[in-house]
């Protein structure tokens, strides 16, 4: 790898980081020493770039610090050409336009030689058939993005209908259909709701009375005791088979 290749790395390992990482670790991605990493870095401290820490302690990239892509490689440019065609599969029209309009961003600081990755790509994606969705997926990435309330109703699994007001923390996008992950009123608790399930339901105005980063938080605690419950069933259902 060329040292400018390296120093550009070395940034996007650091903004990739949560906290302050070490030079080995660094050069571990890297294929390189510790020594090298940490030539590499006081390089860039001396250039302006805001890294802070030292060596035996580990390094922190100021946050605001923005660096264009000026250097793509062509397993970069795959990785974006194979996710947009994922989106452009799999998601809703507003989001399969702007992966679209995404590739083309890509394309204009793509480095010269990689044209033919764009017009003819090594690589692709089967496309799906969605199950109609009542709901759409644009309207609850809105309320995601807005904090607020969504009625609905939901069939479950055995095929009853409830009334429900949610509050929305994630959308997944799966193969075929979506799920959302959110706080549930009437159950009082974490649940997941599969789109192609809701048969009516609409964005209130109504605010989520609770900080969304807490939520979240909350969500995560719920789902790794979920995780530990299972874990521990399946533990014990085999300690008698």
């Amino acid at each position: 790898m060329r040292r400018g290749d390296r120093l550009f790395e070395i940034i996007e390992i650091l903004r990739r980081a949560k906290g302050p990482i070490s030079g080995q670790s660094i050069g571990h991605e890297l294929g390189v020493t510790k020594r090298t990493v940490y030539r590499d870095v006081a390089a860039l401290m001396a250039q302006g770039v805001p890294i802070h820490g030292e060596a035996g302690v580990g390094y922190i990239l100021e946050a605001g610090f923005h660096m264009p892509p000026l250097m793509l490689t062509s397993d970069e440019i795959e990785a974006a050409i194979l996710g947009a065609q994922w989106v452009q599969t799999r998601g809703e029209p507003e989001l399969a336009l702007a992966a679209g309009k995404l590739l083309s961003k890509i394309e204009t600081v793509a480095p010269s030689g990689f044209e033919t990755l764009f017009v003819e790509p090594a690589i692709s994606v089967a496309p799906v058939d969605q199950p109609p969705e009542v709901l759409g997926a644009a309207e609850i990435r809105r309320a995601i993005q807005r904090r607020v309330k969504i009625a609905l109703t939901y069939r479950g699994s055995n095929g009853a209908l409830t009334e429900r007001v949610i509050w929305p923390i994630f959308l997944g996008y799966r193969d075929h259909g979506r799920i959302v992950a959110a706080w549930c009123e009437l159950r009082r608790g974490f649940r997941y709701f599969r789109t192609e399930r809701i048969t009516d339901g609409g964005i209130l105005t109504d605010k989520i009375p609770r900080r969304m980063d807490l939520l979240k938080a909350e969500w995560r605690t719920a789902m790794d005791e979920e995780r530990r419950r299972f874990n521990t069933a399946s533990q014990d259902g085999q300690a008698f088979t």
